[in-house]
C-alpha cells in the first residue's frame, strides 16, 4: 500500500489524539506510507493533547471525541482558544448530523468517521492542513437538509455551543460536580447551565434528558 505523492513542500505535520493506543498504533503506520504527512505526537487523553500541542505546534490535529477526562469537544475548545489557527480533524465513532455540526461550531475544520478508509483520511488531513473544511461526504447531504430544520425537529438547536457540551455530559450521568471538576469551572456556574439546559429543553429530570440525549443518537440505551 502507497499513497505517497511527489512533494518539495514541508511535511504536514500531525498530532494523534485518542485514548486507545492500539488505534493510535494504526493510524500512525498508515499515514507514514505517505511521504507528505508525518506523525509528530500522540496523546490519550483531552489535558495532555492541549500541553502536546503547545509543544509541537502541529500543522493538523486527528482528534477523537469520546475520551476520558475533559473529552473532545473540550479539548477543541482549550486549542482554539489558545491558537485560533488551529486547524483540528475530528476522527471518530459517532455519525449524527447534530454532532457534526456541533463540532464544526466548536472550531473544528474538519470531521470523519472512522467507518472511511485510509485513503478518505489522507485526503481530509491534506484538505485541513489547507485550511479547507472537510466533511464525511455521505453526511454533506443531510446536513445541507438539516438547515431547513427548525427547533421543534431538532430540540437541541435551542442549546448554546458551551450549553451541548455539557448536555453531553450530564447525558453521561455525570454529576454538577463531575462536570465542574472536569471543566475546571465552579459548581456553581455548572449549575446555572443546568438549570438553563432544563428549561430550555422543557425538561424536569435527569432521566428525560438521557432519553433525549438517546433520541438524538448522543448516548447509548
Amino acid at each position: 500500500m502507497d499513497i505517497n505523492i511527489a512533494s518539495n513542500s514541508k511535511p504536514i505535520t500531525v498530532l494523534l489524539v485518542d485514548d486507545h493506543p492500539v488505534v493510535r498504533d494504526g493510524y500512525r503506520r498508515l499515514l507514514d506510507y505517505t511521504s507528505d504527512i508525518q506523525v509528530v505526537a500522540e496523546a490519550g487523553d483531552g489535558e495532555s493533547a492541549c500541553l502536546t500541542y503547545a509543544e509541537y505546534g502541529p500543522t493538523v490535529v486527528i482528534l477523537d471525541l469520546s475520551m476520558p477526562g475533559i473529552g473532545g469537544m473540550e479539548t477543541i475548545r482549550r486549542i482554539k482558544a489558545k491558537d485560533a489557527n488551529a486547524r483540528i480533524l475530528v476522527f471518530t465513532m459517532h455519525d449524527t448530523e447534530t454532532l457534526i455540526m456541533r463540532t464544526l461550531e466548536a472550531g473544528a475544520l474538519g470531521y470523519l468517521t472512522k467507518q472511511g478508509g485510509i485513503a478518505q483520511m489522507v485526503e481530509a488531513v491534506r484538505q485541513v492542513a489547507q485550511g479547507k473544511p472537510f466533511i464525511d461526504p455521505k453526511h454533506v447531504t443531510n446536513m445541507a437538509t438539516r438547515q431547513l430544520f427548525d427547533s421543534a425537529e431538532d430540540p437541541l438547536r435551542v442549546l448554546s455551543t458551551r450549553e451541548f457540551q455539557l448536555f453531553q455530559l450530564f447525558a453521561e450521568g455525570r454529576s454538577v460536580a463531575e462536570v465542574a471538576s472536569t471543566l475546571s469551572i465552579s459548581p456553581k456556574t455548572v449549575g446555572v447551565h443546568h438549570s438553563h439546559i432544563m428549561k430550555k429543553l422543557g425538561l424536569e429530570n435527569s432521566a428525560q434528558l438521557v432519553r433525549l440525549a438517546i433520541r438524538c443518537n448522543l448516548a447509548s440505551n
